[in-house]
């Protein structure tokens, strides 16, 4: 499936690009987000003549995400949990429960798919878990998980 990028996506391309995409992703993520439209002439002539006020919407949303990037980046966010004698913990720490405890602590909208979880958060530690807020807009955190004390 041929699609015109309506914003800029990280490993795709950028506003205006036409690419192809398999057709799953396109019809059930880009077309039905509003990230893109199905490639024709009247789509691809739309397209550019718009790419300059999409352009500026990009760049407010990326402005946005970047301020929540400066909250938020290299912060550290604690969680105890119950854990077997050998610092297993009963269950891993999901993308949403993340979520959960950065809008609590520092009030800023993000959603569990935009949380980069590079290994299972399974043991006591602590570990870097990234957050893509935007092409182009990254922020990092450390996440210390320790006991309950019984």
């Amino acid at each position: 499936m041929e699609v015109i990028l309506l914003e800029n996506i990280l490993n795709l391309g950028k506003i205006g690009d036409l690419v192809k995409v398999k057709n799953g992703f396109g019809r059930n993520y880009l077309l039905r987000q509003g990230k893109a439209l199905r490639a024709s002439k009247e789509n691809i002539s739309l397209v550019n003549k718009k790419k300059e006020e999409l352009t500026e919407k990009s760049r407010q949303i990326q402005s946005k995400f970047k301020d929540i990037a400066k909250k938020i980046n290299n912060k550290k966010i604690s969680f105890i949990k119950e854990a077997k004698e050998n610092g297993d913990l009963y269950g891993s720490i999901k993308p949403k429960e993340i979520c959960n405890s950065i809008i609590k602590e520092f009030k800023v909208e993000i959603n569990p798919s935009q949380i980069n979880i590079r290994q299972d958060i399974n043991k006591l530690g602590t570990f870097k878990v990234g957050i893509n807020l935007h092409s182009g807009v990254s922020a990092e955190i450390s996440l210390k998980i320790t006991k309950i004390d019984s």
